[in-house]
């Protein structure tokens, strides 16, 4: 390390709807955060369209716009945004040294992780083509877009099953295309699917394309072509959503083997806290939330996070 590297009393790692509000709330009680905004500013919510869901904002707003008024918010308030990410964290002692990939070297009082979390998709061209434009991975953000209409849900577990009957109440038909002859899901979650009249059950279906209209900016997808794997058939569905289900993967792998996590890299947070195993990093929003994945959620531990840090450097000074 060189030998002024900058000292904070916070760095947030991540933005969006979690690191943006940690900053609002850090940067108010003159904690002077820095933010190093990640591999993808704003978070998920940049890849999505309207969003009608977060409280105040009667008209509904996109996310990128509502992202970039969170920024600014940040920034009124003192916070030291700026591109890029962190690429290494030595937590072994407090304060924490920090490397970034814009050659800066922090040492950290305290640390915010709010790094997110990455749907998983199908790794189709036409499905990236199509997000924002019909293509989503998340039922509750976007399922109000496609009430009455034909939608398909690919997956088999518990999240694919929850939103299929999700949709199923707000959508004229549901197709939910499973890989295998059997759902993964809980046995009262299967039984909700099954028992649920507008919910079609495709099973040993995989879907090779999708497809739709495009002109300029505006993409509208219009149907899926889908293979059934034991006949080798194909089948055309058509559909205005297609939602994926498949699981989330959070983007945590800056502290593997450093915090504790469960199976899947969720990073685990103390109960009604987002203090981790390492006193002095905190973790809020979809990094250590897989159950709600919701903005407004995000956000709430967001502020949780700088309540605590800051709480927590008042207890050290004592």
């Amino acid at each position: 390390m060189s030998t002024n590297p900058q000292h904070v009393e916070c760095l947030i790692i991540g933005s969006g709807p979690a690191g943006y509000t940690a900053a609002i709330y850090a940067a108010r009680a003159d904690m002077h955060p820095v933010m190093y905004m990640g591999i993808q500013p704003g978070g998920q919510l940049t890849t999505t369209t309207e969003v009608e869901n977060f409280p105040g904002y009667p008209e509904g707003i996109t996310g990128p716009e509502m992202m970039e008024q969170l920024k600014q918010q940040a920034e009124r308030f003192g916070t030291d945004i700026r591109w890029g990410m962190v690429t290494e964290v030595d937590a072994s002692q407090r304060p924490f040294k920090v490397k970034a990939d814009d050659g800066a070297e922090i040492i950290a009082e305290t640390i915010i992780i709010a790094t997110g979390a990455t749907a998983k998709y199908l790794g189709l061209p036409s499905e990236e083509e199509f997000k924002g434009g019909g293509v989503s991975a998340c039922a509750t953000c976007d399922g109000f877009f496609y009430k009455g209409k034909d939608v398909a849900v690919v997956g088999g577990g518990d999240t694919a099953a929850e939103e299929a009957t999700y949709l199923a109440k707000l959508c004229r038909k549901v197709y939910l295309i499973v890989r295998r002859d059997e759902l993964r899901a809980s046995k009262a979650m299967q039984k909700r699917v099954i028992n649920t009249p507008n919910i079609e059950i495709l099973w040993n279906h995989e879907t090779k394309e999708l497809f739709g209209e495009k002109s300029g900016f505006m993409k509208t997808l219009k149907g899926a072509v889908l293979k059934n794997n034991k006949t080798g058939e194909e089948r055309v569905i058509d559909i205005d959503g297609f939602f994926v289900a498949i699981g989330h993967k959070p983007n945590s792998e800056l502290f593997q083997g450093v915090l504790d996590m469960d199976e899947t890299g969720y990073i685990i947070t103390k109960p009604d806290s987002t203090a981790t195993n390492v006193p002095g990093i905190f973790a809020c929003g979809d990094v250590q939330d897989k159950v709600f994945r919701q903005a407004v959620t995000a956000a709430g531990t967001g502020c949780m996070a700088a309540l605590e840090a800051e709480r927590f450097l008042a207890a050290q000074n004592d």
